[in-house]
């Protein structure tokens, strides 16, 4: 695998994102080896709980979007309409939407240990688990505003539920850095360590307390919990897909790209 490193020892699965040259940004390798590491958690039959953490300085710097561009069948300067490429952005983000909210589906809990920066898709990644933890030096960004991009691969549905409307609202709209410590005061984090050394140790702790519970208690709770939301979810996600496929191609979007490159500072038109 490129993007994840996956251990199975006993009741513990340990899926690292192990890209920290790329700050485990979000490429291809990520979208298809990420459902696939969950289905083998799944189909191990005695793991319990399952942790998600990260290689490197960053947890995750995010949708890699560079990498991902050739994949996305859009143009970045004026051009009318086209319904098949359209079609393809549909079932692309349909298919990036499927592999985070795999994460979510898994039968058992699944903790995400989060240092560093958490920006983007790493945010729609940690909402799909169950439990966040995280050092102190870590921060969490709903950065897509300022690429000109509607969050689409779960964040928006996910987030309010968690820390409720108005904090992801001010998230969402401000695109800002929340530090770990805010994040656990608005109830998105669970726990905040010292160090990263420290996060390790007390996300197996947590992992561990699980594991000694009744595993079929366990999931059947965790599938309990999800079924009174997954129905919301799932219609909110088909929407915002379906509203990117039809608005994403504008010309800010290449705005915010080409100042990506440059490491400089968009300016936005609404066009």
């Amino acid at each position: 695998m490129e993007a994840f490193e996956l251990e199975i020892s006993g009741a513990i699965a340990t899926l690292t994102m192990a890209n920290p040259d790329r700050r485990n940004a979000m490429g291809s390798a990520f979208f298809e080896e990420l459902p696939a590491c969950m289905a083998e958690i799944d189909a191990a039959p005695d793991v319990r709980v399952a942790l998600l953490r990260a290689e490197g300085p960053t947890f995750s710097a995010g949708l890699d979007l560079m990498s991902m561009m050739p994949q996305m069948p859009i143009g970045l300067s004026p051009e009318p309409p086209d319904g098949a490429k359209r079609m393809a952005l549909h079932r692309l983000i349909e298919r990036l939407q499927s592999a985070i909210s795999s994460v979510e589906r898994c039968r058992v809990p699944v903790i995400a240990a989060v240092h560093g920066a958490c920006i983007g898709g790493g945010v729609d990644l940690v909402t799909a688990c169950d439990l966040v933890v995280a050092s102190q030096d870590a921060f969490f960004s709903v950065r897509e505003p300022r690429m000109s991009i509607v969050a689409d691969l779960g964040t928006l549905q996910r987030l309010p539920r968690i820390i409720g409307r108005a904090r992801a609202r001010h998230w969402v709209f401000s695109a800002r850095d929340v530090p770990a410590r805010q994040a656990a005061e608005a109830g998105l984090v669970v726990e905040v360590f010292e160090d990263r050394d420290a996060l390790r140790a007390g996300a197996r702790a947590m992992a561990d307390q699980i594991a000694s519970c009744a595993p079929l208690a366990i999931q059947g709770s965790k599938a309990v919990l999800l079924e009174q939301e997954r129905h919301d979810i799932d219609r909110s996600l088909a929407h915002v897909a379906a509203w990117n496929a039809a608005h994403l191609i504008d010309q800010d979007l290449g705005r915010a790209l080409q100042a990506f490159v440059t490491r400089s500072e968009p300016t936005f038109e609404g066009n």
